[in-house]
């Protein structure tokens, strides 16, 4: 018993299509994917070059700030410029802080 008639055409067609897809790689997109792989790279490395730049300048200033504490007087004198004290603390202190 024999089965359907096959068209042996069309498959060989698609066959061929197969190979010709396997033989370049499967590049069914045309080599975009390569063709703009470098770009990324670049601006991959890019962005993790300018990220440790940025967390050193980061660390650098925040070190220079907190490095520097102020002085017991100029604690005062922020605190008599908020109105937190009134002159004759102000002057008391001062005295003391001087002495």
């Amino acid at each position: 018993m024999q089965g359907p008639p096959t068209n042996n055409s069309a498959i060989n067609g698609k066959l061929s299509i197969l190979k010709e897809a396997d033989m370049m790689g499967d590049m069914g997109n045309f080599g975009w994917g390569m063709g703009f792989g470098w770009l990324f790279m670049i601006l991959f490395w890019g962005l993790i070059i300018l990220g440790i730049v940025a967390v050193i300048k980061w660390l650098a200033i925040s070190s220079r700030d907190g490095s520097r504490g102020k002085t017991p007087l100029e604690i005062l004198q922020e605190r008599y410029a908020r109105g937190e004290i009134d002159r004759e603390e102000y002057e008391q202190k001062k005295q003391d802080l001087l002495q």
